[in-house]
């Protein structure tokens, strides 16, 4: 899956490139009712090609983390790992410190969602589409520390830190942390 979605980005990126420096030039110097060449036609099935690698290896890839992501809620049913931003717990002991856990994900909304959300962001309002992703960010990279925490064996993460970062556009990396320890 990955290898495929490699070739396609690589077919995309080849495509529009020799369709950019090379189509379009050749277009404007050969004006009068040009044939468009054996290369040009390659290139832009090229980029056509990619993006719908592309596209369709992204679809399959969604399609199989949703499933995990519902795998992963339903395991950590079997040990409950509390969550607190304190560092000391009102009526309970701490035993023993194993350590930091964390979990992270990188999420980012489809162009259409960002097209949108730019409109609100020059009329004003609440960017609904980015409160959605953050959130979906947040669970995910939550279970994923929660899941790590119940690895190690712990009862509780102590002082759980959120933070963000963009990563390009509209993609943007939540990071979850904190310190797993066990509780009396």
């Amino acid at each position: 899956m990955k290898l495929l979605r490699q070739l396609g980005s690589l077919f995309f990126v080849v495509g529009l490139f020799t369709t950019v420096f090379g189509g379009i030039p050749w277009y404007v110097i050969v004006a009068d009712d040009p044939v468009v060449p054996w290369w040009l036609r390659l290139a832009v099935f090229s980029l056509l090609g990619g993006i719908l690698a592309v596209l369709l290896t992204l679809a399959l890839d969604h399609r199989a983390r949703g499933a995990s992501v519902e795998e992963a809620r339903q395991d950590e049913t079997g040990h409950t790992v509390l969550l607190q931003n304190v560092a000391v717990l009102p009526g309970r002991d701490i035993t023993e410190t194993i350590g930091l856990v964390q979990g992270h994900t990188v999420f980012a909304i489809w162009l259409g969602q960002d097209l949108s959300a730019l409109l609100r962001l020059i009329l004003g309002g609440e960017l609904t589409e980015y409160t959605e992703m953050l959130g979906r960010a947040r669970s995910i990279a939550t279970l994923r520390m929660t899941a790590k925490a119940a690895e190690m064996g712990a009862d509780a993460v102590i002082n759980v830190r959120y933070m963000t970062t963009s990563v390009v556009g509209s993609a943007a990396e939540l990071l979850v942390y904190g310190t797993a320890v066990k509780l009396s």
